[in-house]
């Protein structure tokens, strides 16, 4: 059986198992740490060329199945792939064209999912982003509510404040800016799950007349400069290229002269926006982020600059949102058995590659993540930022 393995992968020397359909098994090196359950026969000669894509794909598919740590496995793999194919990177594509309908569906596949799949491995806010890390031994929960504080700092939020909040997801942010900072909060989403739910949060915590959530789409935003300061929390990455300069314009459209704009997202580590190399970027647009496209930190400062607004500060969280994924992963690979009740085994199987390889991915700069702080000047040039950044940290 080892004679039908491709010569470059007999030759590896990999803490990887072949455990094969017809109940043999191949280790790859000493003391394997991960077995590959091999089901279809097929994909044996599919090793030679093991893309990240392809090898995420067989094990969505059902065609493998895994037995070890999650994280070792995505190690493993992510091994097993540049040592036959190299760092070999996508070329730069043509982005997809987005529209309202297929945004809203590109949405919806994603965070509809079940929000009690969500509420397995998030904290108790359910903030579904990068979490903050002041020390780095911060539990989830007292990271993402350091994250929520450190975004309100940021704005420098006072009582009386009209916060946009594009993107809003179950309304975390929203509810702790009204809370903690007394501010008036309009947040937006295109998920009816989360909406639903960021709803009754709302109604349970009395904040109904402070905070107000809806279902709409960032190019119906009103245009007339009617809040104070605007945030955007893992939105930018749904928006696509070809739509950055819409989008930056109708923030800009949306918030008075003298307020700000913060921008948290993820970013490319190419400058062309290209997919990680290997076929990891593929493997998310396909099974996790529909259309999802991820612009470099170059990009959405050209776009954010040309439609009027002045970036004043820009921090990379690329480490803080390796821990998150980590933390979210963990949390996930504990509660295996509840999340199948709540879920299907395919997008278990997507869930459960998505999180452990992008905690993986952060970890080893495939890609980035960025806050990007910026005004809309007065017709004068002027605004009411602080000379240092003290006031943040005091």
């Amino acid at each position: 059986m080892l004679a039908q393995l491709p010569t470059a992968l007999r030759d590896l020397r990999l803490p990887l198992r072949l455990k094969l359909w017809d109940g043999k098994q191949i280790d790859l090196g000493p003391k394997p740490r991960v077995t590959l359950v091999v089901k279809d026969p097929s994909l044996v000669t599919q090793l030679a060329h093991p893309s990240l894509d392809a090898l995420g794909a067989a094990y969505v598919e059902g065609r493998v199945d895994l037995e070890g740590p999650i994280e070792e496995a995505i190690e493993v793999g992510d091994a097993l792939s540049t040592a036959l194919l190299g760092d070999e990177s996508t070329p730069a594509e043509r982005y997809a064209a987005h529209d309202k309908r297929s945004d809203a569906e590109a949405i919806s596949y994603h965070y509809d999912l079940s929000n009690e799949f969500y509420r397995l491995w998030l904290d108790r806010d359910m903030v579904y982003s990068c979490a903050y890390f002041e020390t780095g031994q911060e539990d989830l929960n007292q990271a993402q509510q350091a994250k929520l504080r450190h975004l309100c700092r940021k704005l420098r939020l006072q009582p009386g404040d009209r916060l946009l909040d594009v993107g809003c997801g179950w309304g975390g942010l929203a509810r702790f800016a009204a809370r903690e900072f007394d501010v008036e909060v309009y947040g937006i989403t295109l998920s009816q799950a989360q909406l639903e739910l960021g709803l009754q949060r709302v109604a349970e915590e009395g904040l109904e007349g402070r905070v107000t959530l809806e279902l709409l789409d960032y190019r119906d935003l009103p245009q007339d400069g009617r809040f104070d300061k605007v945030v955007s929390v893992g939105m930018f990455e749904h928006v696509g290229h070809a739509n950055l300069p819409l989008y930056c314009q109708r923030l800009f459209g949306a918030v008075k002269a003298g307020g700000l704009v913060m921008n948290h997202g993820i970013t490319s580590r190419f400058t062309d926006g290209r997919p990680v190399g290997r076929g990891a970027g593929e493997f998310i647009d396909r099974y996790v982020f529909p259309q999802g496209e991820l612009p470099h930190l170059v990009t959405i400062s050209k776009a954010i600059s040309e439609v009027g607004l002045e970036i004043v500060d820009v921090e990379s969280l690329r480490l803080h949102y390796a821990r998150t994924l980590q933390l979210w992963s963990q949390g996930l690979e504990r509660q295996l058995q509840k999340a199948a009740q709540w879920v299907p085994e395919k997008s278990l199987r997507i869930w459960r590659l998505y999180l452990a390889g992008c905690a993986y991915g952060f970890q080893h700069g495939w890609m980035n993540l960025h806050q990007i702080l910026a005004v809309k000047p007065r017709d004068d040039g002027g605004h009411d930022l602080p000379w240092t950044r003290a006031d943040l940290y005091s």
